[in-house]
């Protein structure tokens, strides 16, 4: 007759594999839905104004290409996707900002020097990139990667427009 197989390592029985994955999955699935993760979205009354005023640079931005467009019609053909991009992230950031209206602001620019209306253009981007880049070490978790994308994208339109 021949000897019985084992059944696991020496000193390993199934039931304590099992105890101790059970314990382990109670130990991850407390980790994953502690209040800490909460708490870190709160935003705080600092937190809410430099987004809201991240708000405002994007409007800027955003009246920027308007701006640039009436002085260079073959220029606003050139960039309409980025203008709509910019759009799209004003949309995103009043939407992510507390009490944030969704009522346009006169923030603009100012006008772009007729010669030069792409490099006014361009420096226009590099300004919005630079401030959200900034204010993204300020905010923590959605915040702080929604305005970090945003940064990250108005580098590259800045390289578009180079």
């Amino acid at each position: 007759m021949s000897p019985p197989l084992a059944s696991g390592p020496p000193g390993f029985s199934r039931r304590t594999l099992l105890a101790a994955s059970a314990a382990g999955l109670a130990v991850l699935a407390t980790g994953c839905t502690s209040s800490s993760a909460d708490e870190r979205e709160k935003v705080t009354g600092e937190q809410a104004d430099e987004l809201t005023a991240q708000v405002a640079v994007q409007e800027g931005l955003v009246s920027a290409f308007v701006a640039a467009g009436a002085a260079d019609p073959a220029l606003a053909a050139e960039v309409s996707d980025l203008a709509a991009q910019a759009d799209e992230q004003l949309a995103r950031l009043r939407a992510a900002a507390p009490g944030s209206s969704a009522a346009p602001s006169s923030a603009a620019g100012g006008a772009p020097p007729a010669p030069a209306t792409r490099a006014w253009l361009r420096e226009q981007v590099a300004l919005a990139a630079s401030s959200h880049a900034t204010a993204c070490l300020d905010q923590s978790g959605a915040r702080a990667a929604l305005l970090g994308s945003i940064a990250a994208g108005l580098a590259g339109q800045d390289g578009r427009l180079a």
